[in-house]
């Protein structure tokens, strides 16, 4: 889903997950109403990245396994480790010396960088590993080189467990390479679609 700020792009994602009441039309998920679910439902069968991560004042390790309660040591430092997280993390402390897994990252998340937030966002995402992924501008507040290693790792995901995306970027070119369809909006409504080249 592509289009300039302001078109609806993040408004659309909002209503997929029930964050806003639909006024008016129908979202379907595998052919069924998302009214007709429970949000507690609908919510744990989709993950959302954003570009604007918020954080909970918590441990890196609370933070990626907070869609996942009971999630191991284990299963959380590999769902870092897929979304280039994990090397960053083991060199953070914080203010009382708690090292890594166990540093708390401040409030929001104000102590790691936009990049490190997103990266936090994901491995959360991943360790959840929803049938639906939302990605609003995931991959905006990272490098070059890191950005094609997580784009990289989505698509292999999607191959390897049918994940389905609703990738959400004003740039193009990312969303070309991630999607299948692309939907370009303008002022609230698709104004073009067609299959990626």
């Amino acid at each position: 889903l592509v289009g300039r700020s302001g078109a609806g792009n993040s408004a659309l994602g909002n209503l997929l997950l029930h964050f806003h009441e639909q006024w008016q039309g129908r979202i379907y998920i595998d052919g069924v109403d998302i009214r007709d679910v429970t949000q507690e439902s609908l919510r744990g069968a989709i993950g959302m990245v954003t570009q604007d991560t918020s954080l909970l004042h918590r441990s890196i390790a609370a933070n990626i396994g907070y869609g996942r309660p009971g999630a191991s040591a284990a299963a959380i430092k590999a769902a870092a480790r897929k979304a280039q997280a994990h090397d960053f993390i083991l060199n953070l402390e914080d203010w009382r010396q708690r090292r890594g897994y166990d540093a708390q990252v401040g409030e929001r998340g104000v102590k790691l960088s936009g990049g490190q937030r997103q990266r936090i966002a994901i491995a959360r995402a991943l360790l959840l590993r929803p049938e639906v992924l939302v990605l609003d501008e995931p991959t905006s507040a990272l490098d070059v080189s890191v950005r094609q290693q997580v784009l990289g790792l989505l698509a292999e995901l999607q191959r390897r467990y049918g994940m389905s995306y609703l990738f959400i970027s004003h740039d193009l070119a990312v969303v070309r390479a991630m999607s299948h369809r692309v939907l370009v909006m303008k002022d609230g409504h698709v104004v073009e679609q067609g299959e990626a080249l």
